[in-house]
Parts: C-alpha cells; sequence; structure tokens
C-alpha cells in the first residue's frame, strides 16, 4: 500500500483475521440400498428401504475437530488434529493455514488480544501491543503462515477458480496483517496485507456466496477503519481502503449466522464490537452461545459476566 500514513488505526489484524480464515466443505459418501423380501405371497415380493450409510470423511472430521479444540483453547490437542489433516491431504494447504492459525490464535490468547479490556482501550486498541515487538516474535506462525500461502499460490496458478486455495490466500494474508500490526507493529505492511485480504476475500464470495467465512476478513476491516477519526479515514481512502462501520458489523453478522469454521471467531469479534458501540444486550447472546459450545475457554465466560454485571448495574 502506500507509504507513511498517520495509522496508527488500521489494525484490521486483530480479526482479520486470525484469522483471518479457513473453510472446507464436508464431504459425505453415503450408500443406500435396498433389499427385497418376499411376501407370504409367493408371486408378490416387497422392498424395504434401508437406512443409507453415511461415513464421514476423516481427513474433514480432523480438521473439524482442530478448529473445536482451538476454540477451546487446546491448542497442543488442535496442531495434532491439524497434523493429521496434514498427513491425510498432503496437498492441499489448509492443513498448514490451520496450523498457522493456532500459533496465532495462542499468542492472542495469552496477550488478551480479544478482550473487552483490549477493544475498549482506544491506545491498545489502534496501537497494538505494548512492549519490544521483537520479544514477541511468532517464528512457528511464521513458518507455517508461509508455507501455507506458498502453496495456495502454487495451486491458483494452475487455476485461479480454485476457492479453496483462494480461502487459504485471504486467511494467510489477513493472519499476518494481524501479525504484523498487533504483534510486530509494522503499520505498512500489515495495511497491505489487509487490503489483500479484503481483495482476494470479495473475488473468493463473487466465485462461491456460499464461503460466507470470508465475511470476517471484510467485516472487521470495514468496521476497524469505521472506528478511526474522520482525517485518518481520509487518508486510507485516497489508498483505496475504506471503512464502513455498519457495513462490517452486518458482514460479520453473515459470518456469524452463515459461516462454518470461523463461525466463533466472527462472533466474539462482533460480540466486542458490539460493546464497543455500546449495545452489550446484542453482544449477550453471541457470548453465551460461545460458553455453552466451548466451556473449557475462560474467555466467553468471563466476557459473558462482564456484560451481565453491566446490565444489572443499569437495572
Amino acid at each position: 500500500m502506500q507509504t507513511h500514513w498517520p495509522l496508527r488505526a488500521r489494525r484490521l489484524g486483530i480479526y482479520t483475521c486470525l484469522a483471518v480464515s479457513i473453510v472446507v466443505c464436508l464431504s459425505l459418501s453415503a450408500a443406500q440400498s435396498g433389499e427385497g423380501q418376499e411376501t407370504p405371497e409367493p408371486a408378490q415380493k416387497s422392498t424395504a428401504p434401508q437406512t443409507p450409510t453415511i461415513q464421514a470423511d476423516p481427513a474433514a472430521a480432523a480438521l473439524e475437530n482442530g478448529f473445536h479444540l482451538l476454540y477451546g483453547l487446546d491448542f497442543k490437542g488442535a496442531r495434532s488434529a491439524f497434523s493429521e489433516y496434514q498427513k491425510l491431504r498432503p496437498n492441499d494447504p489448509m492443513g498448514k493455514a490451520a496450523e498457522a492459525s493456532s500459533h496465532l490464535f495462542e499468542e492472542f490468547n495469552a496477550k488478551g488480544i480479544l478482550t473487552s479490556d483490549f477493544f475498549l482501550n482506544d491506545d491498545r486498541f489502534l496501537n497494538g501491543l505494548e512492549g519490544d515487538p521483537l520479544a514477541n516474535a511468532n517464528a512457528p506462525f511464521v513458518q507455517s503462515n508461509t508455507a501455507a500461502r506458498t502453496a495456495a499460490k502454487k495451486l491458483l496458478k494452475a487455476d485461479p477458480t480454485d476457492t479453496n486455495a483462494m480461502l487459504v490466500l485471504t486467511m494467510t494474508d489477513g493472519m499476518e496483517s494481524d501479525y504484523d500490526q498487533v504483534i510486530l507493529k509494522k503499520q505498512i505492511p500489515a495495511v497491505t496485507l489487509t487490503k489483500q485480504a479484503e481483495t482476494e476475500a470479495t473475488a473468493l464470495l463473487a466465485l462461491d456466496p456460499q464461503l460466507q467465512d470470508a465475511y470476517v476478513a471484510l467485516g472487521a476491516g470495514h468496521y476497524i477503519i469505521g472506528c478511526l477519526p474522520g482525517y485518518k479515514r481520509a487518508f486510507l481512502w485516497f489508498g483505496g481502503i475504506h471503512g464502513d462501520k455498519e457495513k462490517g458489523m452486518q458482514e460479520m453478522v453473515n459470518a456469524t449466522q452463515h459461516g462454518h469454521y470461523l463461525r466463533p471467531f466472527a462472533k466474539i469479534l462482533l460480540a466486542l464490537a458490539y460493546r464497543r458501540e455500546k449495545q452489550p444486550d446484542r453482544a449477550r447472546p453471541l457470548l453465551a452461545e460461545l460458553a455453552e459450545e466451548f466451556p473449557s475457554n475462560p474467555l466467553f465466560a468471563k466476557e459473558l459476566a462482564l456484560v451481565d454485571n453491566l446490565q444489572c448495574c443499569k437495572r
């Protein structure tokens, strides 16, 4: 992107992503057969339908399980599941992208980034982590994320309409934008990657509107830029980056309703955005769903308790 904007603001990364991303269709194989049986009448037969035999693809099941463990904060278990996926699907870069997401999510969790303490503090929200960026460097994330991006680009060179590779590319660019902005505080590279992730997500949705996990990257980007002061948004506007809080929140709503692997991530982002907008009544159901689905993650229960206490004080 352009150089030298005062955009201490564009922390799109925080959401983009982990994430920025990561959706794979669960493929099922079904076999249905009918077996004829004779009736007491020798000349007549009746066919009794049998229940179809449905067997899930073990690779898809491993990926599904990995993300569930990730949101439950079992990062070691998540990486084990993602490693199994990579063995079963060695040519699919989604496995490496998922592995990268586990490293980044683990660091975000350890540093308290996906919390109201971070989101409601404008200095942290707009400027990232305190301290020495190099001390927070995450080599395992960088290695796995780079490997996923390289593999995705190779697939797209052979087939530019490969939606799975497009999704991986959207995710890797979004996650690295998060990492550059929040962890390393490299503002210009972060903005460049965020813009790329938005472009990639838009192209992906044009090809397959069903892959609505892509709305996480779009929604987070539009919302964060929309939070900036007017003069900062003007600088970004001239760089081709536009923000709109309402549009961004609606895109995140789409991801919470129709996303898959990134649905929980979209929920926590949207809930925290509602907190910033002073709409705790809209944040509560999202947090309650997360706390119920992932009881091993104390973050969701804590944020739910904070909202409940806030609403109690208003009565």
